[in-house]
């Protein structure tokens, strides 16, 4: 067993299938298969059911994907450690992320860090809830991740970091039912028609406790794509709830932002795994925590 057979495998995992893996890894999907076979022959059982074009994991090649990315994150970092003799000029760092911390802070973060470390490149990765964040960083998706939630900030599986606070704002069209400058209460909601996100999230936590408390109100859509929310409010399909990262990004494309009253605090953490960290990370988490800290 070798470390490329470990990526390749992982490939398949992560793309969902061979001629996928095959093109992101630059090599014939002949080849990838040659290198799997190879691996279930060392381990002495198969890692896939091969259905038509499909590739779905056997019980032996769910339990390989964590034992894998350890390895190969393992070999990643002592890697990094060498180039960190050279100051960082390369790398690559991935960061598992939810939608609204992944515009702000991640943007400031990442513009921080790749002007001290402009050789080092930083890979976002899709999550959509909190435990999504903790399962990829715990998993070795990614080396760190940044996630919100409304209650204390996960300590079992991962190392967290505070590194800020955000509230809840409602974006509506420019010509929406509630004047500009002034909060939204809860109960002028009542009637309204609202775009919702996934559960799991502190947005749809937060519609979904207005039907508890007996606002009721029409969901018009409900999206897992988080960029469609602001296409689809200046559309005039609807209001929607989000963090108040959006803010800057929605009053320059023409919505209006506005609080909500009551406002729930929403904790932002980044977490990292629990062990070793490669250079790149610990740079990336140095760097962050640094600007947390008060000048002067």
């Amino acid at each position: 067993m070798d470390i490329r057979q470990l990526k390749y495998f992982l490939a398949i995992v992560d793309h969902g299938g061979f001629n996928r893996a095959a093109t992101a890894l630059y090599v014939s999907q002949p080849a990838l298969s040659q290198t799997v076979q190879s691996l279930e022959r060392d381990l002495g059982a198969a890692l896939f059911h091969r259905i038509g074009k499909r590739a779905v994991l056997t019980e032996a090649g769910t339990a390989l994907i964590e034992p894998a990315r350890a390895a190969v994150r393992g070999l990643e970092t002592a890697r990094a450690s060498v180039d960190a003799v050279q100051e960082l000029r390369t790398g690559r760092l991935d960061i598992a992320a939810m939608p609204s911390p992944a515009v702000e802070p991640l943007t400031s973060m990442v513009r921080d860090f790749s002007s001290r470390h402009p050789g080092v490149q930083v890979c976002v990765r899709a999550a959509f809830t909190p435990q999504d964040v903790i399962d990829m960083v715990r998993t070795g998706t990614g080396e760190l991740g940044l996630l919100t939630t409304p209650g204390p900030l996960p300590e079992k599986e991962v190392v967290s970091h505070p590194v800020g606070a955000q509230g809840l704002a409602l974006l509506t069209p420019p010509n929406g039912p509630f004047p500009p400058g002034r909060p939204v209460a809860r109960e002028e909601l009542s009637g309204q028609r609202l775009i919702t996100v996934q559960r799991g999230t502190a947005a749809r936590a937060y519609v979904d406790d207005l039907r508890e408390s007996g606002v009721e109100f029409t969901v018009a859509a409900e999206t897992e794509h988080r960029v469609s929310l602001l296409p689809l409010v200046l559309a005039g399909v609807g209001l929607a709830v989000v963090t108040d990262s959006w803010r800057a990004v929605a009053e320059r494309a023409g919505a209006m932002v506005l609080d909500l009253e009551p406002n729930p605090v929403l904790r932002i953490g980044l977490i990292s795994r629990r062990g070793q960290l490669s250079p790149a990370a610990r740079a990336f988490l140095d760097c962050a925590l640094a600007e947390q800290k008060p000048s002067g």
